[in-house]
C-alpha cells in the first residue's frame, strides 16, 4: 500500500509542475474523461448505450440505436450529476451532507419509474423506484452461489448513513487518511450501506470521485470491461481487507494521473481501444438518418415517382388550376428518357388523370418492361393572359434526375433549389409543399407584376 501512495503522490507531484496545461490538450482531455467516466460507469450497471452513442448523446446531443428512452436519459442525467460534483468539490462553504447525496441519486435517477423486483419469499414483483429517498424495502441480494448479501435494512439505514457523514466530515478535517483511502472507503462504506432503491454503484463511483476533486486529484474511471477484478476487490473488503479494495482504486488513480501526464506534456492521450471507439462512432454515425439503403433500379424509381415526385407535380398543378379560368389555355407537359434509349417522350395527354398516368405509364412502361428512368420533366403553362392578350406565357419547370444512388427534384435553373433523396424514402407531403412553394410563389408574383401593368 506505501508503494502505491508514493508512486501517487509522485505522479501528483509532477503533473502540477506541469500546470497549467494548454487550453486545447485540456480540452481534449477533458472530453476523453467525461466520456470515459459516463459511459463506463452506467455500462457496468447495465446501460445498453455504445461507447459511439454516448459521444453522439452527449457531445453532439443526438440520438441512434434502438434503446429504451430511460438508456438516454439516465446518461444525460448522469453526466449533469458529474457536473454537480465537481461543482460541489469547489465549495469550501457547503460539506457533504445527506441531502446533497439524496439530490445526486435524484439526479441520476431522473424520476420515479417501475422496476422488476423479487419479494423475501423469492417471488417475481414489480416495485415503484422513487428517486431521492431512502429505500422503503430491503434491497438484498442473492449471490452466484446462492448465498443472500445483506445490506443495511430498512430500519438502520437513516442511522448508518448519519453515521458515514459524520465519519466522513471527520477524516476529512484530520487529514490522515491518504486521499486514496478516504475515497474508497467512502465508496465501500456507501455501497455497504445501498441506501437507494436504484442507482447505488453509480452514486457510489461520483462521491468517490468528489473526494478526489476536492483534493485536486483527477478522477478515477472503472471501466466495464475490468468489472471483474472491481467485483472482486469488492468482496474482498467485505470479507474485512478494506486494503484490497483501496489498492485497487489507487491503480485506477495512476492510470489518470499518467494519462494528465502525457496531456500536460502535449502527449496523445489516445489509448489502444480509442480507435476501436472512432470506428465505433463512425458507424453509428453511418447508420443514422438518411442511409441508402436502395439503388436505382426500375422498381425502386418508380416507388420514387409514386411517394414523392408525382406528389410534387400535382401539389403544382393544384395551385395553377385554380387559376386557369384567367387564360385562355392551360397545358400540362410530362416527358421522360429512358436509360440506354435516345430521345424524349411524352406521357399521356394533357387531360390524363394522375391514376391513368400511374396505371398505363409506371405500371405498364417501366416497371412492367423493367426500364430505368433516366430524367423526367414536368411542366405546367398558363398562356394567354384574358387581362392582357400579348402575355407571355406563365410556366414552372420540374425537372428530376436519377441517379444510381440517389435522385434530385429541381425547379428552375439553379441546382440550389434541387432536394436530393435516396430511393426507398416517403417525404411528407408538407415538405414537399414547403420546397415547391418558392417556384409557385415566384409565377404568381409575376402574374401580379403583369396584371398591374394592364
Amino acid at each position: 500500500m506505501p508503494t502505491t501512495f508514493n508512486k501517487i503522490d509522485e505522479l501528483t507531484q509532477t503533473l502540477k509542475a506541469l500546470l497549467p496545461m494548454k487550453p486545447e490538450w485540456q480540452t481534449k482531455l477533458d472530453k476523453k474523461f467525461r466520456l470515459e467516466f459516463n459511459y463506463n460507469s452506467n455500462h457496468l450497471e447495465g446501460n445498453t448505450l455504445t461507447y459511439g452513442e454516448t459521444e453522439l448523446l452527449l457531445i453532439f446531443g443526438k440520438t441512434t440505436g434502438n434503446h429504451d428512452v430511460r438508456e438516454y436519459e439516465e446518461m444525460q442525467a448522469h453526466n449533469l450529476a458529474l457536473q454537480l460534483i465537481k461543482d460541489w468539490s469547489e465549495d469550501k462553504e457547503v460539506p457533504l451532507n445527506e441531502t446533497r447525496i439524496k439530490n445526486l441519486n435524484e439526479t441520476i435517477l431522473v424520476k420515479p419509474f417501475w422496476k422488476e423486483a423479487i419479494t423475501p419469499d423469492g417471488q417475481q414483483t414489480r416495485r415503484l423506484i422513487k428517486v431521492g429517498d431512502y429505500k422503503e424495502f430491503p434491497n438484498s441480494v442473492r449471490l452466484s452461489n446462492g448465498e443472500i448479501f445483506e445490506y443495511a435494512s430498512v430500519a438502520d439505514t437513516p442511522i448508518m448513513m448519519g453515521e458515514l457523514i459524520n465519519w466522513y466530515r471527520s477524516e476529512e478535517e484530520k487529514k490522515e487518511l491518504h486521499p486514496v483511502e478516504l475515497a474508497a472507503l467512502l465508496h465501500y462504506s456507501f455501497v455497504r450501506i445501498h441506501p437507494f432503491d436504484d442507482g447505488n454503484g453509480r452514486t457510489a463511483r461520483l462521491l468517490m470521485n468528489y473526494v478526489f476533486l476536492k483534493n485536486d486529484l483527477p478522477w478515477v474511471v472503472i471501466k466495464s470491461a475490468d468489472k471483474r477484478n472491481y467485483i472482486t476487490a469488492l468482496n474482498q473488503a467485505d470479507t474485512g481487507n478494506l486494503n484490497a479494495f483501496i489498492e485497487y482504486i489507487g491503480e485506477q488513480l495512476i492510470w489518470s494521473l499518467e494519462l494528465n501526464i502525457k496531456a500536460a506534456k502535449g502527449e496523445s492521450v489516445d489509448e489502444p481501444d480509442d480507435i476501436d471507439k472512432e470506428i465505433a462512432l463512425l458507424k453509428t454515425e453511418l447508420k443514422g438518418e438518411n442511409v441508402l439503403n436502395a439503388t436505382a433500379t426500375p422498381d425502386s424509381i418508380c416507388d420514387a415517382m409514386e411517394q414523392n415526385i408525382i406528389p410534387v407535380f400535382m401539389i403544382v398543378e393544384e395551385k395553377f388550376e385554380s387559376l386557369k379560368e384567367f387564360f385562355f389555355e392551360a397545358n400540362r407537359i410530362l416527358a421522360f428518357e429512358i436509360k440506354g434509349e435516345s430521345g424524349t417522350k411524352s406521357v399521356g395527354t394533357k387531360d390524363s388523370t394522375w391514376e391513368q398516368i400511374k396505371e398505363n405509364w409506371l405500371t405498364n412502361q417501366v416497371r412492367g418492361k423493367a426500364k430505368k428512368l433516366q430524367h423526367v420533366m414536368y411542366s405546367y403553362e398558363l398562356r394567354g393572359f384574358k387581362k392582357n392578350i400579348a402575355a407571355n406565357a406563365f410556366y414552372t419547370i420540374i425537372e428530376v434526375q436519377f441517379k444510381d444512388f440517389n435522385y434530385s427534384i429541381q425547379y428552375g435553373t439553379n441546382t440550389g433549389n434541387a432536394l436530393e433523396l435516396p430511393y426507398n424514402t416517403m417525404v411528407e407531403i408538407e415538405e414537399l409543399r414547403n420546397f415547391v412553394a418558392p417556384a409557385i410563389r415566384d409565377t404568381i408574383e409575376k402574374i401580379k407584376n403583369l396584371n398591374k401593368r394592364s
